[in-house]
């Protein structure tokens, strides 16, 4: 029986091991915090990313080590691959550490981004704003997610704000500013490649967010196949690229008709939660699968499903487990501003069902914002 390590021990460590059980796994998680939700589920191994004393006894007692986080540092991926095996790859891991190495790999790759620059001082930032023209986003090239470590610049009058509140990073996580794009839609490919290469997607996903953070994904994203192609293609071309193995999303602005690259992520992903109950094969079995060496599963969608994100607080469950097809998921985590708690899956097989339900769920739940935009979506 395998045993599977896992550094970091969050929901998607968690959903990991559940998903695994089916399958004969035994799990170990590494984490720096002994109350992290995934130890609910599976041994919990507390220690920092750079001892090398845990990780030399976390690699005793795995047999294939991944990850569900992806700010473990990459120089603790290179000393445990020295050990056991490590999917995906570290290279993998820094490339999606640095946003500036992430976007000259697209680049370099034939994937479109918009246009960007690192940035040192706060002059070479009012260069780089003034070159760019119009609105301007600064971020730290490391450890910023779900909108952290980012500075809205509307105009020049913000550079010297966005300065005081990113600038002191500068020297120890980097910073990059980015054109801002006006995109019409925000969309994901989840894929996952195996090690032997054999490569597939799910469904093209379409992603709303508030504040930064996920609030609603839907699947499949109704988009014409031409474009719905060229994102598996993006996907397909950096995964073979990193030589990646498991699975990993690929964030994209589709901006009057153009996709623009983002950002991707080296690991289940959020906007993927719907492929447990929406899919033949979810995305954690499959990566599971992936890095264990197993035959991959079949990505086919189920009809079609909604990921509602809840954010902070729990709601109230009843109304969702009223649906035929509603799924709940509480991650087990004390409530905290902005922390991601739990998700909800609303499936149907057609999309008016699909966007009754959703309105049925807000109107219960009192969260008409957050259903109506994807509703609007199913129903145009």
């Amino acid at each position: 029986m395998s045993t599977v390590g896992i550094l970091g021990g969050g929901q998607l460590a968690r959903m990991l091991a559940l998903s695994g059980a089916p399958l004969g796994l035994r799990f170990l998680v590494m984490d720096t915090e002994a109350d992290a939700c995934a130890g609910q589920f599976a041994p919990l191994l507390v220690g920092d990313y750079r001892d090398q004393a845990a990780l030399a006894e976390f690699a005793e007692r795995v047999d294939v080590a991944t990850f569900d986080f992806e700010n473990v540092p990459a120089e603790s991926a290179e000393w445990l691959a020295a050990r056991v095996p490590v999917f995906p790859n570290p290279r993998a891991l820094g490339v999606a550490q640095d946003r500036l190495v992430e976007k000259n790999l697209f680049r370099s790759l034939g994937i479109p981004v918009g246009d960007y620059a690192a940035v040192a001082t706060c002059s070479e930032l009012e260069a780089e704003v003034a070159r760019i023209g119009g609105a301007c986003i600064l971020k730290t090239r490391r450890l910023g997610y779900d909108g952290k470590g980012q500075f809205r610049i509307k105009s020049a009058d913000d550079i010297g704000a966005a300065w005081q509140a990113l600038g002191a990073q500068a020297a120890s996580v980097g910073l990059i500013v980015e054109a801002f794009i006006p995109f019409q839609r925000e969309l994901s490919v989840v894929a996952v490649r195996g090690r032997a290469g054999e490569f597939r997607c799910w469904p093209l996903t379409e992603n709303w967010h508030v504040d930064g953070v996920l609030s609603a994904s839907l699947a499949p994203a109704s988009v014409d196949a031409g474009l719905a192609a060229q994102a598996f293609d993006h996907a397909q071309r950096l995964a073979e690229s990193l030589d990646y193995v498991g699975v990993f999303a690929l964030e994209l602005f589709c901006h009057d008709g153009t996709l623009l690259a983002n950002e991707m992520a080296p690991r289940v992903h959020n906007s993927g939660h719907w492929t447990i109950e929406g899919a033949e094969t979810s995305q954690f079995e499959n990566h599971l699968r992936a890095v264990l060496s197993l035959p991959l599963g079949s990505t086919t969608m189920l009809g079609h499903a909604c990921m509602l994100n809840w954010v902070g607080q729990m709601p109230e469950r009843s109304a969702v487990l009223a649906e035929p097809s509603g799924h709940w998921h509480d991650y087990g985590k004390l409530p905290r501003s902005g922390r991601k708690v739990g998700h909800a899956t609303l499936r149907a097989d057609t999309t008016h069902e699909l966007a009754a339900a959703l309105e049925r769920v807000g109107r219960e739940l009192d969260r008409k914002p957050q259903i109506a935009p994807v509703a609007s979506r199913l129903l145009a």
